[in-house]
Parts: structure tokens; sequence; C-alpha cells
């Protein structure tokens, strides 16, 4: 291993992208599966892609081709010998703002070749100002064709760029990270496992947390007995009604109790769809 960075730094999925300052053809590349869903990362560490996305399911999908994942540097785009990607708050203040040129760049490199149409192709900046990511969201970006995500630093970006782009603002929660590649990587896996193909079994994605507003049943397995506690004897007695009541009595219990929020909402919904 070097600490030497590599300079030609490539995306992941069979796929390979060079962040430059001349827009290119990014759909004239080699595709593995046709209509594979696609995810470009504008960034100022595209080495911290794939990170997570790389490993278990994720990992799986993006080397077989189910998904695309192409990290952007920041960087090359940026102003000056030293390519300058931020400068100071207007009004003052500490910290820097990343450039509305030099994201502008980027954006339209990024989108080259992708639709126009912002519901087959999502631009999202991750901010803690933006509106609160979800399973519907999840669900809503997996079926599109495929997302851009912007990951900001210092302070944030020019609001002038992401109002003229209409770039949509996301939020993982009420908090602060120094940057948003680790909220993209949440984003993303949340998406991806979406996918079809991605998941072993398609119905877990049915029976998980938020499917249905309500947080998810408790899980059990072998072995039956552990440290004096048992499996609960309906989910071993074979009657698979009786486990489906239990398991969705038990989500109701969890959610009244953990998530009030979500409890209310669920008990506005008509009763044939409550799950």
């Amino acid at each position: 291993m070097t600490d030497t960075p590599d300079p030609k730094p490539k995306s992941h999925g069979r796929l390979t992208i060079r962040a430059s300052t001349q827009p290119r053809d990014l759909m004239a590349e080699e595709r593995p599966v046709r209509g594979a869903f696609e995810a470009r990362v504008i960034t100022l560490f595209p080495e911290a892609f794939p990170g997570t996305l790389g490993l278990s399911l994720t990992g799986k999908a993006l080397d077989m081709g189910l998904w695309r994942l192409l990290p952007i540097a920041l960087r090359p785009f940026g102003e000056g010998r030293h390519r300058n990607v931020d400068d100071t708050p207007a009004g003052g203040g500490a910290g820097m703002v990343l450039r509305a040129d030099v994201v502008d760049r980027a954006l339209s490199a990024a989108m080259e070749g992708a639709p126009d149409d912002r519901g087959r192709w999502p631009v999202v900046y991750l901010s803690p100002r933006g509106a609160p990511f979800d399973q519907a969201m999840a669900r809503r970006f997996a079926g599109c064709d495929g997302i851009t995500l912007l990951c900001g630093r210092f302070e944030g970006v020019d609001q002038r760029v992401l109002d003229a782009r209409g770039v949509e603002e996301v939020s993982l929660g009420d908090f602060v990270l120094t940057g948003g590649e680790i909220a993209a990587q949440a984003l993303l896996d949340a998406v991806v496992r979406l996918l079809p193909g991605v998941l072993g079994n398609a119905a877990s994605a049915d029976e998980e947390s938020f499917s249905d507003g309500l947080l998810e049943h408790p899980q059990f397995t072998r072995p039956q007995i552990w440290e004096g506690r048992e499996i609960p004897a309906v989910l071993t007695g074979g009657n698979h009604a009786e486990v489906a009541r239990w398991r969705h009595a038990e989500a109701e219990k969890l959610t009244a109790a953990g998530r009030p929020d979500l409890w209310a909402a669920h008990q506005t919904r008509p009763k044939g769809k409550r799950g």
C-alpha cells in the first residue's frame, strides 16, 4: 500500500470517470446491465467511495452491474492555479462556502447524458436543512433512472447554484456532519437495496421498519433458548396466520411506545391501508 493518492481515481460498477473542466459524454461508456440505476456523487473526497457500499449486498450488486457508482472529484473544477473551490461567506462569519461557479461546472459535467426530467433523475444536495429522508423517499429514488448527489463541505454551498439548478435538499436527521459523504453513502444504501435483484428475498423489504408506516417487529433465531430466554411460542408453532397477527401486533406496540409520531400518522390512515 502507499500513501500517495491515485491521480486517476476510478469509479465503480464497471464504469470509469475522471473529473475535468471539460464535460464529456459519460453515457458513452460500456453498460454492463441495460437500464441499471446509476449514482453520480460530486465530492471533494472521491476516494471515500464506494466505502461501505462496496460491501455485502450493495457491493455484490455493484460488481454484478445491477447499479453503477461514479464518484466525481470537485477539485478539478476549482478556480485558478490551486483549484480553489470555496471562499469566505458573504456578510462575514466563520468557515468557507463552496462557490456557485465551481459547483455549477461540476454539476454540468455530472449531468452530461442524464435525463433533464428530475422525476427520472433527481439532483440532491445532502443538507441538514433539507426535507427529512425516509423510506418513502428511498422508494421514490429507487424508481428513478439514477441520481446525482452533491456532498457539501465547510459551511455549505452558495444558495444561488442550488436555486438555479433546482437542486433538491435532503436531510438524514437533525445533526451536522463535517461533509456529505457519509450521508450520501447512507442514502444510497437505503435506495440501492430496493432495486430489483439486490435483495435475495424481495419480500424482505416489505416486512421492514417503515414499509407500512410501522417499526419492524422483533426478530428471533436459534438457539431456541438463550440464557433462559425462549423464542415466543407463536413463532415456532407453524401457524403462519398467527405469526402474521403476532408480528403486526408487536410492530404496533413498538411503534406506539418508541415513535409516537409514526403511531399518530398510522392511526390517521384508512383501516384498509394500515397493513
